[in-house]
């Protein structure tokens, strides 16, 4: 009992940094999207390194450089990440903070249905109930903006398919993200350079403070996946994925309340749709396993 409430608190802690990233992102300006984002990748791989070598996973790590397939699905995933990363900081920056947290509200919604058409899986009833009630929300998110909500819609493809890349490539979650910062590090540290050599650079133009914050983007990036990790341990699969609204929720609550971004009552509407959906899939799915776990249990014990 001890140990699943510790997983179910480092599980609040990862999901709960993530819901605060929105905080931390404004605080790096006036340095731009792509800046930001070159500068978590670069310090993300020096943390990500250190991690691996402290942990002694320098094994695991090389094992992933001879596997071809899992360096070519790993290497998907940190193409995958990038474009998530820089949309992510991007709409922060630029007051979309509600239309991120779509992003990952949908996020669930989205890999159920990649699972459909990249894997052949079958959706059961409700769960098509749900994608139909998800698809009218999009129909009137889109209407109240004038536009797709292409943010939360790359958000959400982004990390459903760098969630899709990571399962088939089935490693750990340190040594992996090592490896996929590492493929996109050579890249950002040339950008920053081109950046110094023309003068535009924010590194360290705005005293130590601002430096020290760029600096630690990489052990922000760290701690909420390392609690991740600890908690999925711990916990089951249905806390897991109901622990995984926290941070869009935080999101949501931030954009509305402390950004104070317009929510007109078309985006209202929009959103208590996807809210709708979520909580006819999420109520299928946790019925849908209890009733294969007693399935289970009357299997063995007849």
């Amino acid at each position: 009992m001890g140990e699943s409430r510790r997983g179910l608190a480092l599980g609040v802690a990862a999901y709960g940094i993530w819901g605060a990233f929105p905080l931390y992102w404004p605080l790096l300006e006036p340095a731009g999207a792509m800046e930001i984002l070159a500068h978590r990748l670069l310090w993300s791989v020096v943390t990500m390194g250190l991690l691996v070598v402290a942990l002694r996973r320098t094994t695991q790590f090389r094992a992933l450089l001879r596997d071809r397939r899992v360096f070519t699905l790993l290497a998907l995933a940190a193409a995958v990440i990038t474009v998530n990363w820089f949309t992510y900081i991007w709409g922060v920056n630029n007051g979309r903070v509600v239309e991120t947290s779509l992003g990952y509200f949908i996020n669930p919604l989205v890999t159920v249905l990649m699972g459909v058409f990249i894997l052949g899986e079958r959706l059961r009833p409700l769960q098509w109930v749900a994608m139909g009630v998800a698809g009218a929300a999009v129909g009137v998110l889109t209407l109240d903006y004038g536009h797709l909500p292409w943010v939360a819609i790359v958000l959400a493809f982004s990390f459903g398919s760098y969630g899709l890349a990571k399962k088939t490539a089935n490693v750990g979650a340190v040594e992996s993200l090592t490896l996929e910062t590492s493929l996109v590090a050579p890249c950002a540290a040339l950008y920053i350079g081109w950046l110094v050599a023309h003068g535009d650079s924010n590194f360290g133009t705005h005293g130590l403070p601002h430096a020290l914050l760029i600096t630690s983007a990489g052990i922000v990036t760290a701690i909420p996946l390392i609690c991740f990790g600890a908690a999925a341990t711990r916990v089951s699969m249905v806390s897991l994925g109901l622990l995984q609204y926290l941070a869009p929720i935080l999101q949501f609550a931030l954009g509305v309340l402390y950004f104070h971004e317009d929510m007109p009552a078309g985006r209202w509407a929009g959103f208590v749709l996807v809210w709708v959906a979520l909580a006819i899939f999420t109520v299928e799915l946790v019925t849908h396993r209890r009733r294969q776990l007693r399935l289970t249990v009357v299997a063995s014990t007849a």
